[in-house]
């Protein structure tokens, strides 16, 4: 079992900026660890993924040159650095890690609003 915490969520004006940080209860070598989000009333969607040395990255099309993932495998954590966010960004934030098995964290939220 993979117990991730997700945090650094809040409140945040258009054209703002934040960091999440997703702290797991073990190791998380080896695993692709991801962020996905869920707007109100939609569903979860993959918002970026990372594998377990960096190499291969992905992001969805609508945050491509905003967000940035990143991961500390020696720290246990991965990041989502959020730049330039729209309303449209707004919605809980989920931390996931996946190897053999899946783990979710409970989620951040993050709100977009003047």
């Amino acid at each position: 079992q993979v117990q991730l915490v997700e945090s650094g969520g809040g409140l945040v004006q258009p054209g703002g900026s934040l960091r999440l940080s997703c702290v797991a209860s073990k190791s998380i070598t080896g695993y692709v660890m991801s962020w996905y989000r869920q707007a109100p009333g939609k569903e979860r969607e993959l918002v970026a993924g990372i594998s377990n040395a960096g190499g291969t990255i992905r992001y969805a099309d609508s945050v491509k040159g905003r967000f940035t993932i990143s991961r500390e495998n020696v720290k246990n954590t991965v990041y989502l650095s959020m730049n330039s966010l729209k309303p449209e960004d707004t919605g809980v934030y989920y931390c996931n890690a996946r190897l053999s098995d899946t783990y979710w964290g409970q989620g951040t939220r993050v709100t977009v609003s003047s």
